[in-house]
């Protein structure tokens, strides 16, 4: 999926492909948040270019990316990065950037679009992650 399929991607819905799921963060909960072992990532620009990197940290509305270089805050890409629940694609967009480490910017981003099959990938991939960090918290504790 490209930025050429961005209307395809929003005329799914009757085509049966699988609908479009988009994100809403609700004010008054903010989305668990697991943090990732080294999790390499890919970001497709508007322009066709592509960065590589790592996502850090994800939640069901975005995350914490690792890139060589900041992109612009408000850029629209696409996020691509695998799980152990599946492929997770989507859209995005760049936040500001939080810090820089050696050689390296870590910048927010938060999902626009994601396809629901991903979505769900997604969502197990933090509840998977969550439950193993609360087995290692509950076994540590005895």
């Amino acid at each position: 999926m490209g930025f050429g399929n961005l209307a395809l991607l929003f005329g799914q819905c009757d085509s049966g492909i699988g609908m479009t799921h988009f994100p809403q963060p609700n004010p008054t909960h903010r989305a668990n948040r697991v943090k990732l072992a080294t999790t390499p990532v890919l970001v497709k620009l508007g322009d066709g270019k592509q960065a590589k990197g790592n996502i850090h940290v994800v939640s069901v509305n975005g995350g914490l990316l690792q890139l060589a270089r900041g992109l612009s805050e408000g850029d629209f890409v696409e996020v691509a990065f695998q799980t152990q629940s599946g492929n997770i694609q989507g859209m995005a967009e760049m936040l500001h950037p939080v810090g820089k480490g050696q050689g390296s910017v870590f910048q927010a981003f938060r999902f626009v679009a994601i396809e629901d099959d991903a979505h769900q990938a997604l969502r197990m991939a933090i509840e998977s992650a969550g439950d193993r960090s609360f087995l290692g918290l509950t076994a540590r504790r005895f």
